[in-house]
């Protein structure tokens, strides 16, 4: 028979399905049990849409069964109104007798009044069964409401020999080095699709010319940040030109929108990491991908403002070039994807 361990494993494998489209809400699973057996089963799927306990309650057929139940949920329920109703509003008045809840929600509107006003109402609640597999499935979350900045993703490929790149001046006219496969490539659009940002340095768009789109993977594209301090990033690049949206961190001008180009004025030029991060907190942006170059992904590592670290290593050698930014932090997988090492790091 199934116990709460089991139950709650459900539902985190239920929340993971809206990965990628709930956000600035958090991923979300729950699941309903009778007598030891999974009556109701839902997860949020979309930010403004049900949230994961009222589609599960509406999953159950014969609902005189949820008297006698007990509910599985990721989250703690809301008890505010939002885009809509609160969540534990509906789970009492249909009688649901006991909750069981993975992570308490550390949003201010909701934080510990879901579990107040279910335990006021008389239903038995419990909290914390897999709390820590709940915080890594929404490590983005809690990073933005506790930590008041977003999640940080470190990404960048390297040659065999501990290389980005080769040296490359502008007026050579050179691309950059390929390094990775065509399905690390996908891989890597794939993150892109997953996360509400990215950024990079004014001389990654000199020297690049990238899209940093996700079009090689169904889904959103993040938006794209570009730390620009001096505006030298001409005008014909296809992250200023090509009609996507784009904000530009500068020292000289000030804030204001123009088509597809929001200029944001940083104070510091030579400390910008954690005000550009601040700046991105209160646009209620929760995650960024930095893919360089290798001075940006530098200040942020020596800044020790980062979360986690994707690297990818190719099997070419250069012998000299560009050198890869230094890790240090705790591996936490090392896998082959064709012909390329991924490696993920977390900075503790």
């Amino acid at each position: 028979m199934m116990n709460n361990r089991d139950f709650m494993q459900r539902a985190l494998e239920l929340a993971e399905k809206g990965k990628g489209h709930t956000a600035p809400n958090p991923m979300v699973g729950c699941v309903i049990a009778c007598d030891g057996k999974i009556i109701g089963e839902g997860f949020h799927q979309k930010s403004g849409e049900a949230h994961a306990e009222v589609n599960a309650i509406l999953s159950v057929q014969n609902k005189g069964d949820l008297q006698g139940s007990t509910l599985y949920v990721t989250l703690e329920p809301c008890a505010h109104h939002g885009k809509t109703p609160p969540c534990v509003d509906l789970i009492i008045k249909m009688g649901i007798p006991r909750v069981v809840i993975c992570n308490q929600d550390p949003f201010d509107a909701v934080n510990g009044k879901g579990i107040e006003r279910l335990r006021q109402a008389g239903v038995e609640v419990e909290v914390g069964i897999l709390s820590a597999e709940g915080r890594k499935m929404n490590r983005r979350f809690f990073t933005f409401h506790e930590q008041e900045r977003p999640y940080i993703i470190l990404k960048f490929a390297q040659t065999n020999d501990g290389f980005l790149d080769a040296y490359r001046a502008q007026e050579d006219g050179q691309a950059p080095l390929k390094i990775s496969g065509e399905a690390m490539d996908r891989l890597v659009h794939k993150w892109r699709a997953e996360e509400d940002a990215i950024l990079v340095g004014q001389n990654t768009v000199t020297l690049d010319n990238p899209v940093l789109t996700a079009r090689k993977w169904p889904g959103k594209n993040p938006i794209r940040l570009v730390i620009d301090p001096q505006l030298q990033v001409s005008e014909d690049k296809l992250l200023l030109s090509d009609g996507n949206h784009t904000w530009i961190f500068n020292a000289l001008r000030n804030d204001y929108c123009e088509n597809n180009l929001c200029y944001i004025r940083i104070d510091d030029p030579g400390a910008f990491q954690q005000e550009i991060m601040s700046y991105l907190h209160k646009s209620g942006i929760q995650s960024v991908i930095i893919e360089g170059g290798a001075t940006t992904l530098s200040r942020f590592i020596a800044s020790d403002l980062w979360d986690e670290a994707r690297i990818i290593t190719g099997p070419m050698r250069i012998g000299s070039g560009v050198p890869s930014p230094a890790i240090t932090g705790t591996l936490l997988s090392s896998e082959m994807l064709g012909p390329d090492l991924l490696q993920v790091y977390s900075r503790v």
